[in-house]
């Protein structure tokens, strides 16, 4: 039985050290959509001004530097909660957009922009890469590993 655990746990860490994709959470991770004033009521109102004007949180310098060392960058990000059809186009839209302004010379290997709630791993290629995301469920979900936002690097 402890044979089992061990050898469990040494193939995880394989696994963990094998990962070379890491993914990107969006709003609150490298976006800072809920700094941008008046954000939720832009968002109840179907107006995509938050997903376009937020800040960035993380220096694409980071994420150059991730890619210099072997790694590839993806982008898994849910759009608004309750959102309509012609909502969800002008999100993924203007989510896409930020990402060409504020990461110009990153080339993202993947970019899933899904419906509120979907479970990120499902819409992924790499299952064994690390995610990095500010909810806690989504961390919890994930099926590599998992990473609180607060810890990805913010500068060089």
């Amino acid at each position: 039985m402890l044979y089992t655990i061990i050898t469990e746990r040494d193939k995880r860490k394989r696994e963990i050290k094998m990962a070379n994709r890491i993914y990107l959470d969006m709003d609150g991770t490298i976006a800072d959509l809920y700094g941008v004033k008046n954000w939720l009521a832009d968002i109840v109102n179907s107006n995509d001004r938050p997903y376009r004007e937020a800040k960035r949180i993380v220096e694409e310098k980071v994420l150059e530097n991730l890619v210099n060392n072997g790694y590839e960058i993806g982008i898994v990000s849910w759009l608004a909660k309750n959102s309509t059809k012609e909502y969800d186009k002008m999100v993924r839209n203007a989510k896409r957009e930020w990402l060409k302004e504020n990461f110009p010379n990153i080339d993202f290997v993947e970019i899933h922009i899904v419906k509120y709630g979907t479970p990120k791993s499902k819409v992924v290629k790499e299952k064994n890469g690390i995610l990095f995301d500010d909810e806690k469920p989504n961390r919890e979900e994930w099926k590599g590993m998992a990473i609180d936002a607060k810890y990805l690097p913010t500068w060089e």
